[in-house]
C-alpha cells in the first residue's frame, strides 16, 4: 500500500469528492482526519466505511472558514495520530450568480471557505511537516481558476487565487521536502444539494447532451477520478512533482 504510515487530513470530507478521496487514500493504507463542518451523519458513514480498511480514523467537525476552528482540528489531530503528512483541501461552496446579485457576505464567505481556508490549513500542518522534511498538500481547484466563468465572479476569484497560493506555497516550501499541487476537476457526476447555486443547470443539467459535446471524451468525470489523482500526489510515485496542475477534466480545455 503506496501510503502505509502516513495520516491524511482532508476537508469536506463526508460526500462527493471528499468522501472518494478519504476512502481511496484509507484503501492506500492512510490513517486519517476527516472534516466536515456539519453533516455528522454523513462524515460518521464516511468514517465507518474508511475503517473498513484498518486504518485509524478522526472525525472532526470544525467550520474551516474559522481559523481558530482550524488550529484546534491540526491540534486535536497531532495528539491523536503521529503526523499529517498529506493535507487534501476540498471543502468548497460554489454559488454561481450574477455579479450585482452577490451579496457581500456570501462573496466573503465563499472567499473564506474556498480560499482562506486552505492558508489557515497550510499554516497548521506545515511547522511539523517541516521538522520532519516531508509533506504533500492537494488543494482541489475548479474549472474557473483556469477559464473564468460567467456568473462566477466569487469563485473564480477563490479558486484563481488558490492556484497562486499552491504554487507559493511550493517555492516557499520545496526545500524543506514539502510539496504542493492542485487537482482540476472538470464536470463530475456529484450531487449538487443546492439547485440555487446553478441556476444554469436548469436549462442544460450536467449530464445533457449539450454538455456532453463540449468534453472530448463524451462524459461525466467520477469522484474517483479526482481520488485517484490526489493517491497520485499524496504518494512517492510524484516525489518530483509540486507546483503543479493536474486536470481532471475529460479533456474539456483541449480546444
Amino acid at each position: 500500500m503506496r501510503l502505509a504510515g502516513r495520516t491524511a487530513l482532508v476537508t469536506g470530507a463526508s460526500r462527493n469528492i471528499g468522501r472518494a478521496i478519504a476512502l481511496a487514500l484509507a484503501a492506500e493504507g492512510a490513517d486519517l482526519v476527516l472534516n466536515t463542518r456539519v453533516n455528522r451523519d454523513e462524515l460518521e458513514a464516511v468514517v465507518a466505511e474508511c475503517r473498513k480498511a484498518g486504518v485509524r480514523v478522526v472525525p472532526v467537525l470544525a467550520d474551516v472558514a474559522d481559523p481558530a476552528a482550524v488550529d484546534a482540528m491540526v491540534a486535536r489531530a497531532l495528539a491523536e495520530l503521529p503526523a499529517v503528512d498529506v493535507l487534501v483541501c476540498n471543502a468548497a461552496i460554489r454559488p454561481h450568480r450574477a455579479l450585482t446579485e452577490t451579496p457581500l457576505e456570501e462573496w466573503h464567505r465563499v472567499l473564506a471557505v474556498n480560499l482562506h481556508s486552505a492558508f489557515y490549513l497550510a499554516r497548521a500542518v506545515v511547522p511539523a511537516m517541516k521538522e520532519r522534511r516531508r509533506g504533500s498538500i492537494i488543494a482541489i481547484g475548479g474549472q474557473s481558476s483556469l477559464t473564468g466563468r460567467a456568473n462566477t465572479a466569487a469563485v473564480t476569484a477563490a479558486k484563481t487565487g488558490l492556484l497562486g497560493f499552491v504554487r507559493a506555497l511550493a517555492a516557499e516550501l520545496g526545500p524543506f521536502g514539502i510539496r504542493a499541487n492542485m487537482v482540476v476537476p472538470g464536470t463530475m457526476d456529484t450531487e449538487r444539494r443546492y439547485a440555487d447555486w446553478y441556476p444554469e443547470f436548469r436549462q442544460a443539467p450536467p449530464g445533457a447532451p449539450e454538455q456532453l459535446r463540449q468534453i472530448p471524451l463524451g462524459r461525466l468525470g467520477r469522484p474517483e477520478e479526482i481520488a485517484d489523482a490526489c493517491v497520485f500526489l499524496a504518494s512517492d510515485a510524484s516525489a518530483y512533482v509540486t507546483g503543479d496542475t493536474i486536470r481532471v477534466m475529460g479533456g474539456r480545455l483541449i480546444g
